[in-house]
């Protein structure tokens, strides 16, 4: 946790998929290796967190990937992906999901996840989207503090499968 960690927050790019791969099994481990079981865990990574996810979503041209680098070296310790939403609640035309967010311990207090958070405001703007959408592990006290300073309010719920586990989780909206 450092106030003075240097890194940057940059538009990831094709060449980036493997790089957003590996910090978002570490993020996901980094968040919930003490709260699911850790077969879950691997399930839920392997399925999601694969590179050909990230190139999926660095190909859609309705999708903004962000990465967060510390310098020097690049290595990355954070992520977003903005993308169309896919949630079980009403939805206004355009609105778009702020899918993942994610920033490693080491980056905690740094403002890295503000940043983040402020490129996927601005990119959702940029996109002409009315509203952003965002689900979040009921049980994350950090996040939903964080999402709610930031102006975010629930709107709904959503079922969450992690492995053999099954979430209710808050979807919150932020008006654009």
């Amino acid at each position: 946790m450092s106030a003075d960690l240097a890194w940057r927050v940059r538009r990831a790019g094709a060449e980036d998929a493997a790089r957003l791969s590996l910090v978002a099994n570490a993020a996901f481990l980094d968040t919930y290796a003490t709260s699911l079981d850790g077969d879950d865990l691997l399930a839920h990574c392997l399925k999601n967190n694969s590179a050909a996810a990230f190139d999926r979503w660095l190909s859609d041209a309705t999708s903004v990937v962000t990465i967060a680098e510390v310098e020097p070296g690049y290595a990355p310790l954070g992520y977003a992906v903005l993308t169309a939403p896919d949630f079980p609640i009403d939805m206004d035309p355009g609105d778009l999901e702020l899918r993942r967010i994610y920033t490693l311990r080491l980056a905690y207090g740094s403002g890295m996840g503000r940043a983040l958070m402020a490129r996927a405001l601005d990119d959702a703007r940029r996109l002409g989207a009315p509203r952003l959408l965002l689900g979040v592990w009921e049980h994350n006290v950090r996040a939903r503090a964080f999402y709610e300073r930031q102006g975010f309010r629930v709107v709904g719920e959503r079922r969450f499968t992690v492995g053999s586990e099954v979430h209710v989780d808050p979807v919150y909206a932020l008006d654009l």
